[in-house]
């Protein structure tokens, strides 16, 4: 039994070395990347046992995906599929003024056509926790179905659940998302939603502290997580807004810098840690993974300490 089942979709990362160009390099790194595995990963690394849960094809593209999962420690529930491809996205680093910039190529993948029904739904009833994101109803129809059926899942199971809004420009309006999450909602017992995704797709206007009163008022959550980036975040839990100031990080990759927060906020959480020593253990698991490759935060439960006791030398002998 896992304390933690996370559900959606997990792509292959291809990107070129360094800062090159993808249409001049000669190399492609492989990463398994994707936010609900990402949570996962960042959960089990802080204490939290953690499964994966989807659908891969069965080809050799999606054994990489779940090879490198496994290869992190958690468990993975998969459904292989003779249909759909594995999706992928590429990924070209890039200093100002070029930026950073992600191409998606997952259309037809075939998570997109999985259902509750496919899956082994005791692994949802018998978790402490079960976690997916607004990525996930955002690939097809069908996710947007799955994703509201396992989550009447766990809620009827007794099972807390958690939502992170993660709104993705590239794959639905703020119209689509909007309509689609604030049905979720009543489903949700711990919403995290990014500051500008409350301003982008639910039109709010205020503060951190006012937005995550404002929604535990309005949907009765019993906690909400707004992060604000470099400002930090907050979350409110028995009426109470607790804030949590942002740890510096020299910026090595920051994509997957939002899941790393919650997988430690919900590993911390599960491993019996209140509200306020939850956050900051977020906050310090997103910092280090702003320093490392990849998607994944890497990190033991030593080095994220070390963040928040401020003991972290620059040079580990």
């Amino acid at each position: 039994m896992s304390d933690l089942v996370t559900f959606g979709e997990t792509m292959l990362r291809l990107s070129p070395p360094g800062n090159e160009r993808l249409e001049t390099t000669d190399e492609l790194e492989f990463r398994a990347a994707g936010a609900e595995s990402n949570v996962a990963v960042a959960a089990e690394r802080l204490g939290a046992v953690s499964t994966w849960m989807s659908k891969l094809p069965d080809s050799p593209l999606g054994r990489r995906v779940d090879n490198g999962l496994r290869g992190y420690g958690i468990d993975t529930e998969v459904v292989w599929s003779e249909d759909g491809r594995q999706g992928t996205y590429y990924l070209e680093h890039g200093g100002q003024p070029r930026g950073t910039n992600v191409i998606y190529d997952r259309e037809n993948a075939a998570v997109t056509t999985a259902s509750a029904e496919e899956f082994d739904l005791s692994v949802v009833r018998d978790a402490r926790a079960f976690y997916t994101s607004g990525i996930t109803p955002a690939l097809s129809d069908t996710l947007r179905d799955t994703t509201a059926n396992l989550l009447q899942v766990a809620k009827k199971a007794g099972t807390t659940t958690a939502f992170d809004l993660n709104y993705r420009s590239k794959l639905w309006s703020t119209e689509a998302a909007r309509q689609t999450v604030t049905k979720l909602f009543q489903l949700v017992d711990v919403l995290v939603i990014p500051l500008r995704d409350a301003e982008r797709v639910l039109d709010y206007e205020g503060s951190a502290s006012e937005l995550a009163h404002h929604l535990a008022s309005k949907y009765e959550f019993q906690t909400v997580l707004v992060t604000q980036g470099e400002h930090g975040s907050v979350a409110w839990h028995d009426n109470v807004v607790h804030d949590q100031n942002a740890y510096e990080a020299d910026t090595v990759d920051a994509i997957g810098t939002g899941d790393a927060f919650v997988g430690g906020f919900l590993g911390r959480r599960l491993s019996g840690d209140d509200v306020p020593q939850a956050l900051k253990y977020a906050a310090a698991t997103a910092s280090l993974k702003r320093t490392i490759p990849g998607d994944v935060a890497a990190v033991t439960k030593t080095e994220v300490e070390a963040v928040i006791g401020d003991e972290l030398n620059q040079i580990s002998r």
